[in-house]
């Protein structure tokens, strides 16, 4: 038996006040909408690998 994994977790956007206004590279909303895109294309191959595990036949490993 396989172990689903678990779910990915969004990232924790960052309040106004966490950016210090002086143009940082990155900036904590540049390290948050790269996360944030991290854990789309997770949550994508999360979510298709769950489709995948509920067509497969009891009994059977899943792909």
């Amino acid at each position: 038996m396989t172990i689903p994994r678990p779910r990915p977790v969004p990232p924790v956007q960052p309040e106004l006040e966490d950016c210090c206004r002086s143009g940082c590279t990155p900036c904590v909303f540049d390290l948050y909408e790269a996360a944030l895109e991290r854990y789309e294309q997770a949550l994508a191959a999360w979510e298709a690998e769950q489709a995948r595990q509920e067509k497969s036949p009891p009994g059977h490993p899943h792909a």
